[in-house]
């Protein structure tokens, strides 16, 4: 049973980050808002402006590359953990910017204004919580 449901897991992990990767890779209007809404934020904070200018320009394909190598890892079982760990990692910064930035968790799509409804937001929050159960079901033998 544990390893039906494990492979449940790493499924939605694999479909949430997957289905974004052309997003992210095409440069799409969703993903420039996105990436410029943070950028903008970074400079509202004091970031240097390379700093947040680079994010805003190179983020989506940097964060897609991660989320498409967390997502390998996940797929081999020797190296489950290591991609439940990477998974959780970037996902908690994005839940981290759609609550503490103007991102928002219903956040702005298109140049009309139209939003999500959460979308984005809550399928982030069910992959930190699949992978924190992966997390907890590969975890080494010495910490069980």
């Amino acid at each position: 049973m544990k390893k039906y449901a494990q492979w449940l897991l790493v499924g939605f992990v694999a479909f949430v980050f997957i289905q974004s990767l052309f997003f992210k890779f095409s440069g799409s209007e969703e993903t420039v808002i996105i990436f410029n809404t943070i950028g903008e934020w970074m400079l509202s904070i004091g970031l240097p402006a390379g700093l947040a200018e680079a994010f805003a320009k190179h983020g989506g394909n940097v964060i897609g590359s991660t989320e498409l190598f967390a997502v390998i890892l996940l797929l081999i079982p020797a190296s489950r953990l290591l991609g439940a760990l990477l998974s959780l990692g970037v996902i908690s910064g994005a839940i981290f910017f759609h609550l503490f930035t103007p991102l928002g968790v219903n956040r702005v799509i298109d140049a009309a204004g139209n939003t999500d409804g959460g979308a984005l937001f809550y399928m982030a929050c069910g992959v930190w919580i699949c992978s924190a159960i992966l997390i907890w079901l590969n975890r080494p033998q010495s910490l069980r």
